[in-house]
């Protein structure tokens, strides 16, 4: 797919020019957006996504267009779950519900830094090293593993851990014990102080990049074009600010979902390592030739099998929520 420099430009300008609105928006006036606000932004956000994959599909044709509304899929579900753990900090640190939204959107600013990074390096090791899906493979069936086990051991009082890098800020940085409206520092009795909404930024920061070792190894399973992984992440960023007070309660209703995202990077996971035997040049599996048996699965099963996952995910935590919901009113 050959993308020219102008087109980069432009499309890199739209979303940064939609960043810069939400960032003067936001800090002119910090609030706690209104369900109408929400749903209008998300609209918006969402019919951009579809008409950029309609205009893949118009001029690149419908291999691509597939690619990226399969990665915006799975990195939107990704994104999803990074606001349980958005939740759980914006708990943990008492954060006044009128300055959630300028927490979340410098955590959504880093995480657009963060994938930029990650997915320039991943290019970059792709293109250069064949083997590197066989890694990728493998890191994410141990990532799923791993999440459908958390899965299993859910429970409702769950506590947010804080990451190395929150505990050592913690540790060296004296700070305030209250918030002074959005602002990082302050000075009392002499002394420069971080407040608390510092402090969030941080645990947002390194958690976005946590979860960036997640999702880049997911998108690269379903297209190896930066600009449609780029373009994918960006989509599936923003809005997420408006989405995580939309959902509200919403979200702890999808008990279901760190199984969906299991099977679904697990399923993920198997494609690459499958691709890889594909194109296999590693010289000890079958003396450095492609793998005749291994089948290459083509991007429209793969979307499709991400539409299914999501889908089951999200009707069987509604309505496993709703067995319980009256169940508790029976008893």
């Amino acid at each position: 797919m050959e993308v020219p420099l102008l087109v980069w430009a432009v499309s890199l300008a739209l979303v940064g020019a939609l960043l810069v609105v939400d960032v003067v928006v936001v800090s002119r006036r910090p609030h706690v957006p209104t369900t109408a606000e929400c749903l209008r932004h998300l609209a918006l956000y969402v019919g951009l996504a579809v008409a950029f994959g309609l205009g893949v599909w118009w001029t690149s044709g419908g291999q691509y267009a597939g690619e990226f509304f399969a990665g915006w899929l799975t990195e939107y579900s990704l994104s999803v779950d990074n606001l349980f753990v958005f939740m759980l900090i914006m708990a943990r640190f008492a954060v006044p519900r009128q300055y959630q939204q300028t927490a979340l959107l410098v955590g959504i600013v880093l995480a657009l830094v963060f994938r930029a990074v990650f997915i320039l390096a991943g290019a970059a090791l792709v293109s250069a090293f064949s083997w590197v899906f066989y890694l990728f493979g493998a890191f994410l069936v141990w990532t799923a593993w791993k999440v459908g086990r958390e899965g299993m051991s859910d429970d409702e009082d769950e506590e947010y851990s804080p990451p190395l890098l929150l505990r050592l800020v913690q540790r060296w940085f004296p700070a305030t014990s209250e918030y002074h409206g959005v602002r990082l520092t302050v000075v009392e009795g002499g002394r420069r102080l971080i407040t608390p909404m510092l402090v969030v930024l941080v645990a947002l920061g390194a958690t976005d990049l946590l979860f960036a070792f997640d999702s880049i190894p997911a998108i690269f399973g379903l297209t190896s074009e930066p600009y449609l992984i780029i373009m994918a992440n960006l989509f599936a960023l923003m809005g997420l600010r408006q989405l995580y007070f939309l959902l509200g309660d919403l979200l702890s209703r999808l008990v279901y979902l760190s199984y969906g995202l299991a099977v679904l990077l697990g399923f993920i996971g198997v494609k690459l390592v499958l691709e890889a035997l594909h194109t296999n040049e590693v010289g000890f599996i079958n003396g450095g030739e492609p793998v005749p048996w291994a089948p290459e699965i083509p991007i429209w099963v793969s979307l499709g099998a991400i539409v299914f996952i999501l889908g089951v995910t999200a009707v069987a935590s509604l309505l496993k929520s709703r067995r319980d919901e009256r169940a508790a009113l029976d008893a």
